[in-house]
């Protein structure tokens, strides 16, 4: 049974928001020959991922890692473009380099025997055997998961019921995500690399079902990849394919109004322009969508949202070998850390870090001879910490702390180093319209996931769909550039795969990454 589509007529869309998901929801519409609109209140495209320009610094200010390029491929095919041909993608090798407290250090490579002999470096044969074991579980579980469960549209929670629900059960996938890792690895270090993902889910491994895993696979199993130019060139490189195809894209006009008869939206007012339209998808955070619409579901329970960070981008004069592309710093604490993030409200009291140096892999994203890093912190929302308000005095006492813990983790030097910064704390977040102070948006517990998750058709507005991380599918950038493609199927009925064979097939990458 195909999923419910928008009646009426959907000639012409607007799309609110140039940010992945609706720049992937317009190529989409736009290949199936609708006349689309896109307005963004910012200057450029990006949303999440946009792009700071900071003394000769170009700084990314959203998402740093890129899994799944194939995902954002599919928006370009849909339009007769290719990702590859617009971006350069570098496949980074590491994926991760693993900091421990302990003082041991993992590479974490995508490549089956690469990984499995530096897990036997680091851990034993046996832990090389279980992690061989896991790997295989995790291309299963992907394979259950993807297409019936993740890039889909449901109506109902009856939508679960197919025939992949019984293999995904049999796969474990509703068992404990720490114990089925577990089952596989015994050493405790080895078993956060497959599940420090849950701290950007929201939800404690002790907590999260296995299913979530699927994370892990994109991260640890896919590869992972950079674009060169920095994150912001896939945004940039969607608007540009979007523009060929015949989009009209406005940036800088900011959404004030929408005009209604009865349940259809007829116009989108901005504060320059007013837009009429047949249709509609708006992807910025649901508070906000929801207020322009004027509806808000109702749920039983409230939304319970992600965790936030703390974001320090640093242009230095100088970097540090330890550091590759990505690199996990953990701190010694593991259940207490994800208690602080969701359930006391306190900061971290023994941190555990993303590292990333973009320069490591592009050095033209900073000035000659300087270093680009940007060094993420989670930390509680302002639902269960510290208030909007409050992080005016702390943001500053904060931003010592972290110094002062990399300097004691062996980035010598590195408060004198700083040439420019920037810090992003939950305050900013929420002045951008996220709520809880959050840019991973609605947790991922079970009663936010799939059909649980709210939906992007909202009742008592016919004509009009979301997209983003709030809603179907969920967080992170692969199934925010899915929610965008099925925003556009609510409008156009799911449109056939483009075969494997008739895309233009990626051309080898000029370079790789082995920071």
């Amino acid at each position: 049974m195909s999923a419910r589509r928008l009646p009426g007529r959907t000639d012409h869309i607007v799309v609110v928001g140039a940010g992945l998901a609706g720049l992937a929801a317009a190529l989409h519409l736009l290949g199936a020959g609708r006349r689309v609109t896109v307005v963004e209140r910012d200057a450029l495209p990006g949303g999440r991922a946009g792009r700071l320009e900071l003394g000769g610094y170009r700084i990314d200010t959203g998402p740093t890692v890129l899994t799944m390029p194939d995902l954002a491929d599919e928006a370009f095919a849909a339009v007769g473009d290719s990702l590859y041909r617009r971006t350069e993608l570098i496949p980074l090798h590491p994926a991760y380099r693993a900091c421990f407290a302990d003082g041991g250090t993992l590479d974490v490579h995508t490549a089956a025997d690469a990984m499995a002999a530096e897990v036997e470096r680091f851990a034993g044969p046996g832990e090389a055997a279980g992690y061989l074991r896991l790997r295989a579980w995790l291309e299963r579980l992907y394979r259950a998961q993807m297409r019936r469960f993740i890039d889909t549209n449901f109506d109902s929670p009856l939508g679960l019921l197919n025939a992949d629900l019984a293999r995904l059960a049999a796969l474990g996938g509703f068992s404990r995500l720490d114990r089925r890792v577990g089952g596989c690895l015994r050493d405790e270090r080895l078993r956060r690399i497959f599940t420090f993902q849950a701290l950007y889910a929201g939800v404690p491994p002790a907590r999260a079902l296995a299913a979530y895993a699927v994370i892990a696979y994109m991260d640890t199993v896919a590869g992972v990849y950079f674009p060169r130019g920095g994150m912001h060139a896939l945004p940039r490189a969607m608007a540009d394919a979007a523009a060929d195809a015949g989009a009209d894209l406005r940036f800088g006009q900011e959404v004030t109004r929408l005009e209604r008869r009865g349940d259809r939206v007829t116009a989108v007012v901005t504060d320059q322009d007013r837009i009429p339209c047949d249709a509609l998808v708006l992807t910025p955070d649901l508070p906000v969508a929801y207020r322009l619409l004027g509806r808000r579901p109702r749920r039983p329970l409230r939304l319970r949202h992600a965790p936030s960070a703390v974001v320090l981008h640093a242009g230095t004069d100088r970097t540090w070998p330890r550091l590759a592309h990505h690199t996990l710093s953990f701190g010694a604490a593991w259940r207490t850390t994800f208690d602080e993030l969701t359930r006391t409200g306190q900061l971290m009291s023994d941190p555990s870090l993303l590292i990333t140096r973009p320069t490591a892999t592009d050095p033209g994203l900073a000035p000659p001879g300087r270093h680009l890093h940007y060094i993420l912190a989670p930390c509680p929302n302002t639902d269960i910490g510290p208030g909007p308000a409050a992080w005016g005095d702390l943001a500053p006492r904060y931003r010592a702390t972290l110094l002062r813990e990399l300097e004691r983790r062996g980035l010598h030097g590195i408060e004198a180093a700083i040439e420019e910064e920037c810090l992003v704390t939950p305050a900013a977040w929420q002045a951008r319209g996220h709520a809880a102070g959050t840019p991973f948006s609605a947790a991922h517990t079970f009663a936010q996931t799939g059909p649980f998750r709210p939906r992007n058709l909202v009742r008592g507005t016919e004509n009009a769909v979301l997209a983003g991380c709030g809603t179907t599918p969920g967080v992170g950038v692969p199934t925010v550039l899915v929610s965008g493609k099925l925003a556009a199927a609510r409008v156009t009925g799911p449109r056939p795969r483009t075969p494997a064979g008739a895309r233009p097939r990626r051309p080898a990458p000029s370079r790789e990454s082995t920071a």
